[in-house]
């Protein structure tokens, strides 16, 4: 058989296993929307039977015999499809390393730990949600032992399968210079004579939010033909480019809450919207990675949705949804209160400049979880600690502590410095292309984003994982990931609006 007929022949394999994934990811997307109460061991059970055929699936012998074909005849292929070997290849040798018996007990636990969570947040008691979170931290080890990672390396198994090509090693010296800048930066803010009033946010009906949420995401570019935003309890965003399935929360006393999550979404939606369709199910219409995906989302919500010339559009609009809400509101207070810098227990309701404090936290815990200087017992009070150390506040109740993320009920370790490294691949991309595209801020004041997008789309999202986050960072901004350039951007958009 000829390397190209063997090429094609893996291509339908991967193609199939990535059809499979998202039969699963959809009912995962129902399970946190649609599903009702008492459907849920049915849906674990679901789950874990769908697990265990993707990972039959995946670890194909003939997968296996395509891949060592294609490696010995590797000069025989272009650059994009050796890409497509060496990610098919990462993923049989985990996948073949781990067996169908784990993946279905892991599938089934995080079901039910989900719903232990969405309990324990409820109701406030970790004591509900901790031995799930125990067995997932178990799982996580075991896990990464299959691979050959042990000890405090397990950690570094999990980052990877987030973020390809970063360990804690590399995180820890960015986040510690981060982590500098930060606290440093926030307290000239807080002894600022700028004050933010974030209490001119009451009574905005949920209704009405969403109108005018769905009119500023379809603007900036995504697609509701083949996507679509619905509630849960967490934001998220999942599927694929061809169905993407976005969701948010409303309170009618925090309208931003649903806005800015939901452009978050939105950037992860672009993200993947804008990667081949023709690729899907291959690195080449793969993502690079959730560092990289962040860095789409947070640039959206953040550089973009929170700049004053994004705002000289939205405003007049904002002012007609919500007419008597705002009239007695000033044009200076409403854009001091979209960029409200305070300390805030709640990560996804942070401000920029507090944010990654929040993430440095997590980051600080699951490394001691992992290493065993932590015990899942006491993960409330080290959490309250750390908020305490950091911040300067305390949470007053688990829900506002360690069970406000869903992440962990889903085993979902090492995700969480995805979101900073995200910032500030986000900083970097932001000045880069600034440069590349003069009048930037003209474009937002008329409401028009088609040139950022089109840049994000060629220098981003079509590249798919033909490169990891530090490759691609380095290929577009031409230079290594830095915090730098993140404490730059946060410099130079807080202090003079907390000038006075």
């Amino acid at each position: 058989m000829s390397t190209e007929s063997t090429y094609r022949e893996l291509v339908s394999d991967l193609i199939r296993i990535d059809r499979l994934s998202s039969i699963f990811g959809l009912l995962g997307w129902d399970e946190q929307v649609n599903l009702p109460i008492a459907s849920a061991s049915r849906r674990a059970e679901e789950l874990a039977v769908l697990s265990e055929v993707i990972h039959r699936e995946s670890t194909c012998g003939k997968i296996g015999s395509r891949l060592d074909e294609l490696e010995q005849n590797a000069d025989q292929l272009e650059f994009p499809e050796r890409a497509v070997v060496r990610e098919a290849r990462r993923q049989y040798d985990r996948a073949t390393k781990i067996p169908a018996e784990f993946v279905a007990r892991k599938t089934t636990l995080a079901s039910e730990s989900f719903h232990a969570w969405v309990n324990a947040r409820e109701n406030s008691d970790f004591s509900v949600s901790r031995p799930h979170l125990n067995t997932q931290l178990q799982l996580a080890r075991e896990e990464a032992g299959y691979l050959g990672f042990s000890g405090e390396a397990a950690y570094d198994y999990h980052i990877d399968q987030h973020a390809p090509g970063l360990s804690a090693a590399v995180i820890e010296p960015l986040f510690s210079r981060l982590n500098t800048a930060t606290v440093s930066l926030l307290q000239q803010i807080l002894q600022s004579t700028g004050k933010a009033d974030t209490s001119i946010f009451k009574g905005f009906p949920e209704d009405t939010q969403e109108s005018f949420l769905r009119a500023v995401t379809g603007s900036i570019g995504f697609d509701y033909t083949r996507g679509r935003i619905d509630r849960a309890v967490h934001p998220f965003c999942s599927g694929n480019g061809a169905d993407t399935r976005m969701t948010t929360r409303f309170n009618v006393d925090n309208p931003l809450d649903s806005l800015f999550s939901s452009i978050h979404e939105t950037g992860h939606g672009l993200y993947e919207q804008g990667l081949p369709m023709e690729h899907h199910g291959t690195s080449l219409g793969t993502a690079a990675g959730m560092a990289v995906h962040e860095s789409q989302s947070r640039l959206w919500e953040n550089q973009v949705g929170r700049s004053r010339p994004f705002w000289e559009y939205w405003e007049e609009r904002l002012r007609t949804a919500f007419p008597e809400q705002l009239k007695q509101v000033s044009s200076h207070k409403l854009y001091l209160a979209i960029n409200a810098v305070r300390p805030n227990l709640i990560r996804v309701d942070a401000d920029e400049v507090t944010y990654n404090l929040h993430i440095i936290i997590r980051f600080d815990l699951e490394r001691r979880m992992f290493s065993g200087d932590l015990n899942v017992g006491d993960l409330p009070g080290a959490w309250n600690e750390a908020v305490r150390e950091r911040l300067g506040i305390t949470p007053e109740t688990d829900a506002e502590g360690c069970l406000q993320d869903v992440h962990w009920s889903g085993g979902a370790f090492g995700y969480f410095p995805s979101y900073s490294l995200g910032n500030m691949i986000a900083a970097q991309l932001w000045y880069t292309l600034r440069d590349d595209l003069p009048g930037l801020d003209d474009d937002f004041r008329i409401g028009k984003y088609d040139r950022l997008l089109a840049w994000l789309r060629d220098k981003v999202h079509l590249q798919g994982r033909q490169f990891n986050a530090l490759e691609l960072t380095r290929r577009v901004t031409g230079s290594e990931l830095s915090p730098d350039p993140l404490i730059r951007y946060l410099k130079e958009r807080y202090l003079p609006l907390y000038a006075g």
